[in-house]
């Protein structure tokens, strides 16, 4: 076992019924982060038996959700549904050792014992009645068609524990367990069963996987004892919550992965936040001051993690922590790393700049920092790089209360025009400043009405700085219509 932990494998399995949730995308981030941290071996295994709810589609989607995160992997994918003949024979192993016996109690029969028992108080538990067929009358039965599961037998009597890298050890009773389906009568494996068919095939030494796992290690581990295979460590990461401490669901918000790439969310951004959903670096995150730090690039995340820094704790999805991660992701990235994931919000939104590149680079260089997220390049900013935007009514009816003011800017629009001067933030300053001296009002109204009058907003960086990223002829055309905007 020490010669494999040197060099560990693990994976990623998520299921292709539905989209890849923020739930299996820290469990995949973790696998990739432990994996790239050992130098070991990340698989993707797509569990795909469940024939009537997946899809190539959420397959897709997972993979997408993936390459978006930039997880990227090793091995695989590997589809179960490619892999049924191995099922197969893991569990005719396990009958052939009696670990397994046939059951053939039909579904209405077990639901009425079931209903029974919820009734009567008792655990709805499988009563192991098949388990008295002697083995010679149920292959006999099997033989002759008759309708067949096949269930392992747990132990009668005694506990079944593990040793979990976050909980320590974990015990349960097998009183508590009950005698469990390996194949369905139909064939088709139970994912009891083929997860641990896998786990030994493809030789992983690690499990990380979410804590509502634990419940189903138990069974697991008696599969591996009873195919004399060594156990993986297993390593059970606390569940997300959202803000109410209830399971992370729908009504929290988005939960898919791609739905925040939607929303405008940068993918570094996210994977930093999503790494500390969990997980902490201990000292070597701390600052100088012994501050814990925050923004990680991925690089460092992957020299830091550890199993030893996963919390048993479940963690809290803050979506305005999230939101302080991308407005520091998109500050810190250079222009010309933030330019192609904005191209992509201009073509959603059907913009297209009529700027040249180094005023659009200049553009966004200057609102980076007030941006949330990236559709703000394509809404909220879309002055900065298109002459067709829009305005937002609050901002016209705040800033545009005064009956004079249109006229004043049209006004004002003739004084930059006529200025020979070079047009700087200085200049720009100075010719409204004089102007709103000269004609007796206040310089904070011109202010607040030039800046919707250029950019549809009330809320801007410097107008100064707003009106030479806009550039002269920009700046003149826009005051001298600002008689044409309406507040209503």
């Amino acid at each position: 076992m020490a010669e494999i932990i040197k060099t560990p494998r693990v994976r990623f399995a998520p299921s292709p019924t539905g989209y890849l949730h923020v739930g299996g995308a820290r469990t995949a981030l973790f696998n990739w982060l432990f994996a790239r941290h050992t130098g070991g071996t990340l698989i993707l295994r797509i569990e795909d038996t469940d024939f009537e709810r997946s899809s190539d589609e959420m397959v897709e989607g997972i993979l997408v959700g993936m390459r978006w995160l930039g997880l990227d992997w090793d091995e695989g994918p590997f589809f179960q549904s490619k892999r049924l003949d191995l099922y197969t024979e893991t569990a005719e192993k396990m009958l052939a050792s009696g670990h397994a016996y046939y059951c053939f109690c039909s579904k209405e029969e077990l639901e009425q014992r079931r209903a029974e028992a919820t009734k009567a108080g008792r655990t709805p538990m499988y009563d192991g009645r098949c388990r008295k067929i002697a083995p010679q009358e149920a292959l006999r039965r099997k033989q002759a068609d008759d309708p067949c599961a096949l269930r392992f037998a747990v132990p009668a009597g005694g506990s079944t524990s593990f040793d979990d890298a976050v909980f320590g050890k974990v015990e349960f009773q097998n009183t508590e367990l009950e005698d469990f389906v390996l194949l369905r009568s139909d064939g088709i494996p139970t994912y009891h069963l083929s997860v641990v068919a896998d786990d030994i095939d493809m030789r992983l030494t690690h499990i990380i996987r979410g804590a509502d796992h634990i419940s189903n290690t138990p069974k697991q581990v008696l599969q591996y004892r009873a195919l004399g295979a060594v156990l993986p460590i297993f390593a059970h990461v606390p569940l997300i919550l959202g803000p109410d401490k209830t399971r992370l669901s729908k009504r929290h918000g988005a939960t898919s992965v791609i739905s925040y790439k939607d929303l405008g969310i940068v993918p570094e951004a996210f994977r930093n936040f999503l790494s500390l959903l969990g997980w902490t670096p201990g000292a070597a995150g701390k600052d100088a001051d012994g501050k814990d730090r925050e923004i990680f690039a991925s690089d460092r995340l992957i020299q830091l993690f550890s199993l030893e820094g996963i919390s048993k704790s479940n963690a809290v999805f803050d979506n305005d922590k999230l939101a302080w991660f991308n407005t520091e992701y998109i500050r810190a990235y250079p222009v010309e790393k933030l330019l192609p994931l904005i191209e992509e919000e201009w073509q959603k939104a059907g913009l297209k700049p009529t700027r040249n590149a180094e005023e659009i680079a200049a553009a966004i260089e200057l609102l980076k920092p007030r941006a949330r997220n990236l559709k703000d390049f394509a809404v909220a900013f879309k002055a900065y790089f298109s002459d067709e935007f829009e305005f937002d009514t609050a901002a016209v009816t705040k800033f545009f209360k005064e009956d004079w003011l249109r006229g004043s800017l049209v006004e004002l629009a003739t004084r930059y025009q006529a200025s020979t001067a070079e047009f700087t933030e200085a200049l720009t300053e100075q010719v409204l400043r004089d102007f709103a001296e000269k004609t007796g009002v206040k310089a904070g109204i011109l202010i607040n009405g030039s800046r919707v009058a250029l950019t549809g907003q009330g809320v801007a960086p410097s107008l100064f700085a707003v009106m030479v990223a806009l550039g002269k002829d920009r700046v003149v055309k826009r005051l001298a219509a600002a008689a044409e905007i309406s507040t209503a």
